[in-house]
C-alpha cells in the first residue's frame, strides 16, 4: 500500500478498513508524541506536567483568542513555570498540524467513498467542534438547548456515515470502487500463478519408449 498516498493526499477513495486503520495510526501518534512530551517534562525538571494528549479541542483552541495570552505571558517572563507552558506547547505545535493532515486527508478520501465532497468534513467536524469550544460561552437557554442537539446530531452523523457505511459499488466521480480493485487485483495474482503441477506431467520410463527423454514434461497445450 502506498502511505504517503494514503496518509497524506487528498484524492480518492478508501473503505471503511483503511478509514478505521488511518484512525488507529493517529491514535498511535498520539500515544508515542504524549509519552514523549511527558519524557521530556521530567527530563527538563518540570513537574506540572505529568499526563499529556492530543484531542480535537487542541485544533479548534488554536482559533481561540482566550487560550493564548497567559501562556504566552508566562513564557516570555522567563519564570520557573515558562518550562510547564512551552513544552506542551511545542509538542502541540508539532502534532497538531500532523494528525490534523491525516485525519482530513483519509476523512476526505472515505467521504469520496461514499461519494460526498470534502464541504461534509464542515457539518461533520468543524460545526460539533467549534460548538464545543465556545459552549461554555453561551448562555443557557432553549436555542442553545437546540444547537447543543444539533451540534451532537451532526457529529454522529459524520462518525456514521465515515466509519459504518459501505462507499458506493462501482466508481463514482471521485474514483474507482477500492473494494472491487482490491478484488480484481486478489483475482488477477491468483489466475496469473503457474500451477506447477498441472502444467507438468510425469511420464514413466516404459510409457513412450520412442521418446528421447522420460521423466517431467510440459504437457501439451502449453507449450
Amino acid at each position: 500500500m502506498d502511505y504517503a498516498w494514503f496518509l497524506f493526499d487528498f484524492v480518492g477513495r478508501i473503505n471503511r478498513a483503511r478509514f478505521w486503520l488511518a484512525l488507529l495510526i493517529i491514535a498511535c501518534w498520539m500515544m508515542f508524541l504524549s509519552a514523549l512530551a511527558v519524557g521530556s517534562a521530567k527530563i527538563f525538571g518540570s513537574g506540572a506536567v505529568h499526563e499529556f494528549g492530543f484531542g480535537t479541542s487542541n485544533i479548534f483552541r488554536m482559533i481561540d483568542p482566550t487560550a493564548y495570552p497567559s501562556a504566552f505571558e508566562t513564557v516570555r517572563s522567563g519564570s520557573p513555570a515558562s518550562v510547564d507552558y512551552f513544552i506542551p506547547l511545542s509538542f502541540y505545535a508539532i502534532g497538531t498540524p500532523l494528525f490534523l493532515w491525516v485525519y482530513f486527508a483519509t476523512s476526505i478520501k472515505r467521504l469520496h467513498d461514499r461519494n460526498k465532497s470534502a464541504w461534509w468534513m464542515i457539518p461533520f467536524f468543524v460545526v460539533p467542534g467549534l460548538f464545543d469550544q465556545f459552549d461554555d460561552r453561551l448562555p443557557n437557554s432553549y436555542p442553545f438547548l437546540v444547537l447543543s442537539l444539533a451540534a451532537a446530531m451532526l457529529w454522529l452523523w459524520g462518525v456514521i456515515e465515515m466509519c459504518f457505511l459501505k462507499g458506493t459499488a462501482g466508481p463514482n466521480r471521485y474514483g474507482a470502487d477500492p473494494v472491487a480493485q482490491r478484488a480484481s487485483r486478489e483475482r488477477t495474482r491468483t489466475t496469473s500463478r503457474w500451477d506447477q503441477q498441472n502444467e507438468l506431467e510425469l511420464i514413466p520410463h516404459n510409457a513412450r519408449p520412442a521418446s528421447p527423454a522420460t521423466g517431467a514434461h510440459v504437457k501439451r497445450g502449453h507449450e
